[in-house]
């Protein structure tokens, strides 16, 4: 998994697509961050196998290695395994409940779970 830092990277990774360091620098909100602790994360991010790159002209072009949904969905996986005791019921009581949905929100879930259901 990616910590908070580097999750704010890689969604910026995930919207360019492919970036320099210069790109993805100036997706940061001032105050940016040092050219360098984007670097170091950089590396954290290509050690776990999330982000690759392409040598061009002896600058790094950086790309995601994982897609967004990818990574949503293993921590989907995680977060309802480690804290709703492995219950998708349970995390999804807990979420329309505490997430406060309204009706038309509600209903749009429940015609997204019936699509779901059809399917199977």
């Amino acid at each position: 998994m990616l910590s908070k830092s580097e999750e704010e990277l890689m969604n910026y990774l995930w919207k360019l697509k492919k970036a320099f360091m210069k790109d993805l620098l100036e997706q940061y909100p001032e105050p940016k961050p040092a050219p360098t602790t984007v670097s170091t994360l950089l590396k954290r991010m290509q050690e776990k196998q999330f982000v690759g790159y392409n040598l061009i002209r002896n600058m790094r072009e950086y790309y995601p290695l994982v897609s967004k949904e990818q990574y949503f969905s293993t921590h989907l996986k995680g977060l309802i395994k480690n804290f709703f005791d492995d219950s998708p019921a349970q995390f999804a009581s807990f979420f329309t409940k505490k997430t406060e949905m309204s009706e038309s929100e509600l209903k749009e879930l429940k015609a997204l779970i019936d699509d779901q259901l059809k399917k199977k």
